[in-house]
């Protein structure tokens, strides 16, 4: 019976062992993945940047200027606006710019690459503006005389403060 005692009680050290020892879980992966930790912002001493970046492709960098030389027929035949604009611009800054400046709505706009390097944008108007009235409205040529074949009619126009229309 004194057997029996003796291995019914335990000493503590080995009971304390036995309690903190757990069941070993089966991996199933090889990767381990680490617990998220506390991450906090970054406090800046001072910006990095002195002063936030503006555009420098605005409206008004964009167009640079409308072309008259082969213009006249485009404008008549083809309800087409030509102008130079920045190399870095493209068709949509084109047509967003065409809309803000000149208050029009524009159906497509084609461009081209000059020998000489600059951009050139053929901007055609949708069917319910007219490319003609468009040019005299806002001084197309830079002021002066034009004159031009308009529906077999040769016709005049005399810039002036109000734009006069000649008939010859």
């Amino acid at each position: 019976m004194a057997s029996k005692a003796k291995k019914e009680t335990v000493p503590p050290k080995t009971e304390a062992k036995t309690k903190a020892l757990k069941k070993k879980k089966i991996r199933t992966t090889p990767t381990v993945v680490r617990p998220k930790t506390l991450r906090l912002r970054r406090q800046p001493k001072y910006p990095r940047k002195s002063a936030p970046t503006s555009n420098t492709l605005d409206h008004y960098a964009i167009i640079k200027f409308p072309l008259t030389e082969s213009a006249m027929k485009k404008i008549e035949e083809n309800n087409t606006l030509v102008f130079i604009v920045d190399v870095k611009a493209n068709k949509h800054q084109i047509k967003q710019a065409m809309k803000k400046l000149y208050d029009i709505d524009v159906a497509t706009v084609n461009t081209l690459i000059r020998p000489d390097g600059e951009k050139k944008a053929y901007v055609r108007l949708s069917p319910d503006y007219d490319a003609l009235d468009v040019a005299i409205r806002d001084d197309y040529w830079g002021g002066g005389l034009i004159s031009t074949k308009y529906l077999g009619i040769v016709v005049i126009f005399v810039f002036s403060l109000p734009p006069e229309i000649v008939v010859v």
